[in-house]
């Protein structure tokens, strides 16, 4: 493996290159900028490479576009892969129907996309992922 890339990581080719089944890492780094160490929490995006509604593709990859941008390190999990992976999901968004994009910060649920919109939208993105 090259140095500088972790196991499973293609960070170096653009977004658009990610095989949906392989993991994504965002180019953020934990604690970056803050000096405080973010790795003690996993910030988590389910999400779904299966699924025929552009609405749910638009919201995920408006969601980790985001945290992209801002270097927000996350881990997306692709619910489709197995169906553990969607009750586990649910479970902790405390809907039985919900779908995603989810996104929990270690064992703390964040909220759904129209919950991450709302923060973005009023500069809380920090309070809402438990960041802050």
């Amino acid at each position: 493996m090259p140095a500088g890339r972790r196991r499973g990581c293609r960070s170096s080719l653009p977004p658009f290159f990610h095989p949906p089944s392989l993991p994504r890492c965002s180019p953020g780094r934990a604690g970056a900028g803050s000096g405080r160490d973010r790795t003690l929490s996993t910030l988590k995006v389910y999400s779904t490479s299966v699924t025929g509604s552009r609405e749910i593709k638009s919201q995920q990859s408006e969601v980790t576009r985001i945290l992209d941008g801002k270097n927000i390190k996350y881990e997306l999990v692709d619910i489709s892969q197995d169906n553990a992976l969607r009750e586990e999901m649910r479970a902790k968004a405390g809907n039985p129907k919900a779908i995603p994009p989810q996104i929990v910060n270690g064992d703390q649920y964040c909220g759904d996309y129209e919950l991450f919109v709302e923060a973005v939208e009023q500069n809380t993105l920090q309070e809402f992922l438990k960041l802050a």
